[in-house]
């Protein structure tokens, strides 16, 4: 009797993680843009308050992947290919800071709400303010927090708020990071980047 509870409550608790993805993924496609904040709200719209049961950001990326695929298929891969090309336009423009494509616009997860975001590799964030001044690439500072193998670090942001179809999020590393990439908030590995030619050869293959 005991063991036929212990299995009923595990696969309770398996549903209701499943269903707390689903519905993050939901929200997230709607335009909640941050994994934490989508897991919060789904859970407390399901009432949920075992913290236990929430699922990592791994899992509600691939209940998103599957709504997309499900429901949004024509217009992702649409979008998609509009956000590559534009990431592609703005690493050309700034090619000699090493650019990486990372995020959700990387792995084809995006939505109409994403920024695109950008790794630079710098001297310092001066030297890359100076650069969009001088071409009248219109910016905003800010900062975000990475997480590195050996700590968090606040990294310097620039924000292009021009008028293409997305912002796009310049973080400025130092070239010694180029080694030493941030983990990914998603599966806490090595944060993974495309080079100009790897974004280019997606824009091609989405085309």
């Amino acid at each position: 009797m005991n063991s036929h509870k212990a299995r009923h409550s595990h696969l309770s608790s398996n549903h209701l993680r499943e269903s707390i993805a689903q519905l993050a993924a939901r929200l997230m496609a709607e335009g909640v843009q941050d994994f934490a904040l989508a897991k919060r709200k789904a859970a407390r719209q399901l009432g949920a308050s075992d913290t236990q049961n929430l699922p990592n950001n791994s899992e509600i990326e691939q209940a998103l992947r599957t709504y997309q695929t499900l429901y949004q298929s024509a217009h992702q891969n649409s979008l998609s290919n509009m956000l590559r090309t534009q990431a592609l336009r703005v690493m050309g423009i700034l090619a000699c800071f090493d650019p990486l494509l990372t995020g959700s616009v990387l792995r084809g997860t995006a939505t109409e709400y994403s920024d695109i975001n950008l790794l630079l590799f710098a001297d310092s964030q001066k030297e890359v303010a100076l650069y969009l001044l001088n071409r009248d690439m219109e910016y905003r500072p800010n900062e975000k927090r990475f997480r590195f193998n050996d700590g968090a670090r606040l990294i310097p942001v620039l924000l292009l708020t021009g008028s293409d179809e997305a912002d796009v999020q310049l973080a400025i590393f130092s070239k010694a990071d180029r080694r030493h990439l941030p983990l990914s908030p998603i599966d806490g590995r090595v944060l993974q980047g495309a080079r100009l030619s790897e974004v280019r050869s997606l824009v091609e293959e989405d085309a």
